[in-house]
């Protein structure tokens, strides 16, 4: 199993830091978000990591240098998740962690692959509830009781929404999730939409929803960023007092 972390987003949202450092590289305690991220694909069990970078990103590929486990993969042009997940493609099944999403309060990936195989290895995204006013944020899920995904809806309004269940960061995807998005017509806002192509992996490969028990951090933002380093902060001093 592989693991993919898309990392070559602009960050636009957190200029002018991001001129110097890319979002994925600011600290988190003692190591940057990204390395936080590498580590939980590899609890997770993978035997490599792709992360996908711009070229502007060599900060991220100097800091990895050395480790056998990581390569690299570069997105020349910003057109979406799944065109960014494609650039990494792999001849195996592989974990996606988006690389500006922190997990904490549990082992996300680790989780999700042991649902995977306790379903006799389907597919398994990652989800959380969210406020029905901001679903246009998320893509949204619509299950069956088992949880098994019947659709998915990306960025809805708020009255379109199937529910409040939102794709949270992390995705365990067969290989044939590849060949779908090398085929993939562009989606919303012109973008090879990754929610797209699981749409049509639906159809031939079982996909489920996991709600995991931790709590989803976006660190692409200013706001995000520092509610991730004080829920970080909560989370070592709960754990140093155990």
């Amino acid at each position: 199993m592989k693991a993919i972390i898309p990392a070559a987003g602009l960050g636009t949202r957190f200029l002018p830091v991001t001129k110097v450092v890319p979002k994925e590289m600011l600290p988190i305690g003692a190591k940057p978000a990204l390395e936080l991220i590498v580590d939980e694909a590899k609890r997770a069990g993978v035997d490599e990591v792709v992360i996908v970078v711009s070229r502007a990103k060599e900060l991220v590929r100097r800091y990895f240098e050395g480790d056998p486990q990581i390569r690299f993969a570069v997105q020349e042009e910003q057109r979406g998740l799944g065109h960014a997940v494609l650039q990494a493609r792999v001849d195996d099944d592989c974990l996606v962690l988006l690389g500006d999403a922190l997990v904490l309060g549990c082992d996300a990936s680790s989780e999700m692959v042991a649902r995977s195989r306790e379903l006799g290895g389907a597919a398994v995204i990652g989800c959380e509830r969210v406020p029905r006013e901001k679903t246009s944020r998320y893509g949204i899920l619509a299950t069956a009781p088992d949880g098994r995904i019947v659709d998915m809806v990306e960025k809805p309004a708020p009255e379109e929404a199937p529910s409040d269940l939102a794709v949270a960061g992390r995705y365990l995807l067969p290989k044939a999730i590849f060949s779908l998005l090398a085929s993939q017509a562009p989606g919303k806002g012109g973008e090879i939409q990754l929610t797209d192509a699981i749409r049509r992996l639906l159809a031939a490969h079982p996909v489920y929803a996991y709600e995991y028990p931790g709590r989803r951090q976006d660190i692409g933002n200013p706001d995000g960023y520092f509610a991730a380093l004080e829920a970080f902060r909560r989370l070592e001093r709960t754990t140093k007092g155990t």
